[in-house]
């Protein structure tokens, strides 16, 4: 089961890729033909998706069923099947290619998550992502990041705290804007602020901030901050990490990983839907 957001992004995309009609399958594909597909992976992937095709396909044609080869976030080799997908011909073509948009995508997504999360293995350090996501798909996106073995940050700006950059040059600094915020949120709210510095680092220790996002610090710039911070704090890293660095950030104590790229360069992975 979905849930009625995600089957509102389902149906708008149906709306769009459709419109009027398949004008191909309608004139090619007798009403009353049956079919099945197979879903093939062409690469190694993390599966992710597979219950927004079933979706997808169930709103096209109630008809069409999707029997799962592999569950949800289980590694699938090159060559090995996936899913099939079986009904109506007409539909399944129809709704093709909108199911394997998203499948493509949210599988992407927990893939290179997945990659992440292994680089890191055997240190303290989580991996998470950021709002940096496709608008609209947001949730989706992160439910994929979650499957890859990922963590998700804030889901939106309602879900948390995040004193930034241009926060703290609007609102006079870092005592300055903690101050305010303590006033006005309940004390259940944890703030977080981007500490660029280690001047800063030391100014939000010393208001008692609870989580410091440390910006595009270098390797010897996050060790200082751990040790100057010494678990008082919890410490996220973050900025321009890649598969290449990301074992080195870990290795200096930071509790938090935050990668952008797990949302907005993950692109699609390569599968093929075909008849069987």
């Amino acid at each position: 089961m979905i849930d009625r957001n995600w089957r509102k992004i389902v149906t708008r995309a149906l709306e769009m890729d459709i419109g009027r009609g398949d004008l191909t399958s309608e004139v090619l594909v007798d009403d009353h033909q049956t079919g099945c597909a197979v879903l093939w992976a062409r690469q190694e992937l993390v599966a992710c998706g597979l219950p927004v095709m079933a979706e997808v396909f169930s709103q096209v044609d109630g008809r069409i069923r999707l029997e799962p080869a592999r569950g949800e976030g289980q590694v699938v080799r090159a060559g090995e099947a996936i899913c099939r997908v079986e009904g109506p011909a007409r539909g399944i073509l129809t709704g093709e290619r909108v199911a394997l948009n998203f499948f493509q995508n949210l599988s992407a997504i927990a893939t290179v998550t997945h990659r992440y999360v292994e680089r890191v293995a055997g240190t303290s350090a989580r991996v998470v992502d950021t709002r940096k996501t496709t608008p609209g798909l947001g949730s989706m996106q992160k439910y994929a990041v979650r499957i890859g073995g990922g963590q998700n940050h804030r889901l939106g700006l309602d879900d948390g705290i995040l004193v930034k950059e241009n926060h703290l040059a609007l609102a006079g600094g870092i005592t300055a804007a903690v101050a305010r915020l303590r006033a006005r949120v309940g004390h259940l709210h944890r703030i977080e602020v981007e500490c660029e510095t280690l001047a800063q680092v030391e100014e939000a220790l010393a208001v008692g901030v609870e989580v410091m996002l440390l910006d595009n610090m270098d390797l010897a710039g996050l060790r200082q901050a751990v040790g100057l911070v010494a678990g008082r704090a919890i410490l996220e890293a973050s900025g321009n990490v890649t598969l290449e660095t990301i074992r080195g950030v870990a290795e200096t104590g930071v509790d938090l990983i935050s990668v952008g790229a797990l949302t907005h360069s993950a692109g699609s992975v390569d599968v093929s839907l075909r008849v069987a």
